[in-house]
Formats: C-alpha cells, sequence, structure tokens
C-alpha cells in the first residue's frame, strides 16, 4: 500500500469541482459533492477516457466520450458502455490539504 498523495488544497476543491493527482501511475480525480470528499480512479473502464473531462450530475460523473456514468461515491457504473466498477480509493484532510492514495 503506497504512502497518501497531496492532491490539492481544500481552496481549490470547491463544491461541484474535481482535482486530480497521481500516485505513481495511477490517476486519481478527487470530487466535491455539497463539502464531500470522494476519489475514484481517473479511468472510464469501457474505454479508458478521463473521467474529469465529463460532467458532474449530483453523485455521479458522466464519462465525456461516450456517457457512462459513475457513481463517485462507490466507483460503480450506472450505465452502458461502462459494465465495469472503477476504482474507489480513500480521502483524508490534513491541514487544508486534500490527500488520497491506491490501496489496491
Amino acid at each position: 500500500m503506497s504512502d497518501w498523495v497531496r492532491i490539492c488544497h481544500m481552496a481549490e476543491l470547491l463544491p461541484g469541482e474535481v482535482q486530480t493527482g497521481y500516485d505513481g501511475d495511477t490517476p486519481i480525480a478527487v470530487f466535491n459533492v455539497d463539502g464531500e470528499l470522494y476519489a475514484l480512479e481517473d479511468i472510464c473502464t469501457h474505454d479508458g477516457a478521463e473521467l474529469t473531462g465529463g460532467p458532474i450530475h449530483g453523485y455521479e460523473v458522466e464519462c465525456p466520450r461516450h456517457g457512462s456514468r459513475f457513481d463517485v461515491r462507490t466507483g460503480e457504473a450506472l450505465c452502458p458502455p461502462a459494465y465495469l466498477p472503477t476504482a474507489k480509493f480513500p480521502v483524508k484532510v490534513e491541514d487544508g490539504w486534500v490527500y488520497s492514495r491506491d490501496d489496491r
């Protein structure tokens, strides 16, 4: 299991926004939904597109390439063409900084 990776400062992650960082080669997207933070691997399981380029609808992020939606709380794929979930990661805030990590 890797160490925590600094993603951004809380001032850079307002409600409705997303910020990305990397744990090694793993892209991590941290979403702020109404003040709650959620982290997913920033990859659509349908074709590998970055999820962060798509719109956020409540607790769902839509892949900008083909419209698959994923629940930011769980990583669950909610509609085709994606059927497999994307990885969900832990999030913590320390001294105003947002951290996550690939804990697989």
